[in-house]
């Protein structure tokens, strides 16, 4: 197992470890119920530095991008971020990704230059996919190993990082980053894309300076009793507000549209002939056969990936994909793909566990409201 510049501070701290994406990483510190608690109530800190980095940069730089992406990058302005995903060339996606515009002071006159973060278990995956599609006037570099990556998340994270910076945390919108000097650290990628719903922010820096910029938040907020957080609270987290989750709920065979992320599919944007572009847009017209949906469960049992969705007639009709005890709202959630006629708000499924088989409830995501 490969292990991130923080994996010996979880392991002082307690952490329970576990393999994901092939790094050692912290699953819960105190309890995935508490952690979660602490993050859509306060300010809680996840190590995500699994997470891999591509820089593009050059005079067809975006070319590139727009050609892999099926989002419209050209929208971008600099210090504005976008997710994304990557279409296959068999109407599935290779990954789901942010694109950041980066500033172009290092940049040669008419160049431009890309950041994309991609998930920890496609990176050479992402990595070879762009590359073979590389025909352009564009340089690719792989930064992955030497970026370190915090999210410190939760409605109180302004207030407990507000005194490491110069920049004004409050003016860095929803899917806006800036650059700057973060808790003495020069050239610290501030950004509020966000993966729990509660706000907060992710700090790229190099590598070798995180352990440094995790000591200086938990010594700058310790009056906020801010938190470690582990993965099993960030997967608790994004699952109430139905965030998709790569090798889940989103993989090599599901089709965007069917996945509910037509929003990032930019079927009418001229200047964006990305990758299998025309099998979407004939999948939009002739109508999809399934659709993810997301539904809540009246009893205790947990749906979980892989479980079968059948019928009255106890024959399978589709599958959960994630499913989780909310501990925002008290009750099971899940995820996953039925037949679209079947895919209406208020519609009842059957959810096959073992030989039972437990009702659920179709509603309209996000399970969390805020």
């Amino acid at each position: 197992m490969k292990s991130t510049p923080l994996t010996q501070v979880h392991i002082d701290l307690g952490a329970k470890m576990a393999e994901f994406a092939g790094y050692n990483m912290p699953i819960q510190y105190a309890g995935i119920t508490e952690e979660h608690q602490a993050v859509r109530n306060n300010v809680g800190v996840f190590d995500v530095s699994h997470m891999g980095e591509f820089i593009i940069k050059g005079k067809e730089a975006l070319d590139l991008v727009q050609k892999i992406s099926s989002n419209d990058v050209s929208k971008l302005e600099i210090n504005q971020a976008q997710y994304s995903c990557i279409p296959n060339m068999d109407g599935g996606i290779v990954d789901d990704f942010l694109v950041y515009r980066l500033p172009e002071d290092n940049c040669a006159e008419g160049e431009q230059a890309f950041m994309l973060v991609v998930n920890a278990s496609n990176i050479e995956k992402d990595w070879n996919w762009i590359k073979s599609h590389n025909t352009f006037d564009a340089k690719m570099t792989d930064i992955s190993d030497q970026t370190g990556l915090l999210a410190v998340q939760g409605p109180n994270a302004v207030k407990a990082l507000q005194g490491l910076c110069d920049i004004d945390l409050s003016e860095i919108g929803y899917y806006t980053f800036r650059k700057g000097t973060f808790a003495g650290i020069d050239n610290v990628v501030i950004s509020a894309t966000g993966y729990t719903g509660s706000g907060g922010f992710e700090l790229y820096c190099p590598s070798e300076h995180l352990k440094e910029l995790w000591e200086a938040i938990f010594n700058h907020a310790k009056d906020f009793d801010i938190k470690p957080i582990g993965l099993g609270a960030r997967d608790t987290l994004r699952l109430e507000m139905a965030f998709c989750l790569y090798g889940n709920d989103i993989d090599d065979t599901t089709s965007p549209l069917e996945a509910g992320l037509g929003w990032i599919t930019k079927l009418k944007a001229e200047n964006n002939d990305f990758n299998n572009k025309a099998y979407f847009v004939d999948q939009k017209a002739n109508g999809l056969e399934r659709k993810l949906v997301g539904f809540v469960l009246d009893g205790r049992r947990v749906p979980r990936h892989g479980y079968k969705i059948v019928n009255e007639q106890d024959e399978e009709i589709g599958y959960v994909t994630s499913g989780t005890q909310a501990p925002s709202l008290g009750h099971p959630i899940g995820l996953g793909y039925v037949p679209k006629d079947l895919a209406k708000i208020g519609n009842k499924l059957l959810i096959k566990a073992g030989r039972k088989n437990i009702e659920a409830t179709i509603v309209k995501p996000p399970f969390y409201k805020g």
